[in-house]
């Protein structure tokens, strides 16, 4: 039964090889940390709840690639690899900077391909050409972090950039013919149920390939975890019951064929400001998968939306 696009088996069928992400830390920042167009980062941002060990801009791409297959080729000896530039904003530096940063990581044996997060307003035109030209060559994904479509919340949580920046990112790199992921946070404040339903709608009028879902994470140390010490009655934390039915209405929306990669988000428990729910991702997903079978649910079931008259 066709439940959802699932990320891992469409990787296999895009490569033709079972293959595992390494994420890199290559020493980028993010304009709005360095005062291009803010300072002090977005207010929910905290790097370490996501970096690995292995990932630390004092080692070269190719060594972080050589310590993250070691962790992986215990398990899976026969595995390949993609190369997932994650860290900050891995768009924002010289083309010269920026192309001998993925060469290097593509000439890294068993490298299939590379991943690469950045942020909407962040995509030169130049860039741009010479992804085209390694998207022929090689497997490439551009994950931009959109984080929410409603520009009301981007100011709110210090993003930086608008929601038309994050359409004409899309649009431009989706023509050149490269893969686009997504990534977008449901229950940041004062976003409403009903506002988050039509995230899924906005999302699916662009040319996304895949789409990350993760739930609002408050980390300790973070001006987002202050706002909700002091404020709280601006947030809306959901358990785990009622996340997983919120995200199976939300992909019930969803166009039927973007890839989906993740629903939630896995942050260390001494990072965190409020305690977790204790799952694994794995367990998680198997949760969902069950809930949506109990509710006869698929991925989407209930787009388009209907036309009121």
């Amino acid at each position: 039964m066709f439940l959802y696009n699932d990320y891992g088996s469409w990787l296999t069928s895009q490569i033709g090889v079972k293959v595992q992400k390494i994420s890199l830390n290559a020493g980028f920042t993010c304009p709005n940390r360095d005062g291009r167009v803010g300072t002090g980062g977005c207010t929910y941002c905290n790097n370490q709840t996501f970096n690995p060990d292995y990932c630390a801009p004092t080692k070269s791409i190719a060594q972080q690639l050589e310590e993250g297959k070691q962790f992986f080729s215990r398990k899976y000896p026969n595995m390949k690899y993609l190369a997932y530039f994650q860290a900050y904003t891995n768009t924002y530096a010289s083309l010269a900077d920026l192309q001998a940063k993925y060469e290097e990581a593509l000439s890294t044996p068993d490298v299939v391909g590379i991943v690469i997060g950045t942020r909407p307003d962040c995509m030169p035109p130049d860039l741009l050409n010479y992804l085209a030209e390694l998207n022929r060559r090689t497997f490439l994904v551009v994950e931009y972090g959109i984080e929410s479509v409603y520009d009301h919340t981007l100011q709110r949580i210090n993003r930086g950039h608008t929601h038309a920046q994050t359409v004409d990112a899309i649009k431009r790199t989706a023509k050149r013919g490269i893969r686009v992921g997504a990534h977008i946070i449901l229950g940041l404040p004062q976003e409403t149920r009903d506002s988050m339903m039509q995230e899924a709608a906005t999302l699916s009028a662009l040319p996304l390939t895949t789409l990350k879902l993760h739930q609002l994470q408050l980390i300790r140390g973070t001006r987002m975890a202050d706002e909700y010490f002091a404020n709280p009655a601006d947030f809306h934390l959901f358990t785990a019951d009622e996340y997983i039915d919120l995200v199976i209405d939300f992909i019930e929306r969803l166009r039927p064929d973007i890839v989906l990669e993740r629903f939630v988000s896995q942050s260390p428990s001494s990072l965190l400001a409020v305690p977790g729910w204790g799952l694994k991702n794995y367990e998680f997903v198997e949760k969902v998968r069950r809930r949506m079978q109990d509710r006869n649910a698929h991925q989407g079931r209930l787009f388009p939306p209907p036309i009121v008259s």
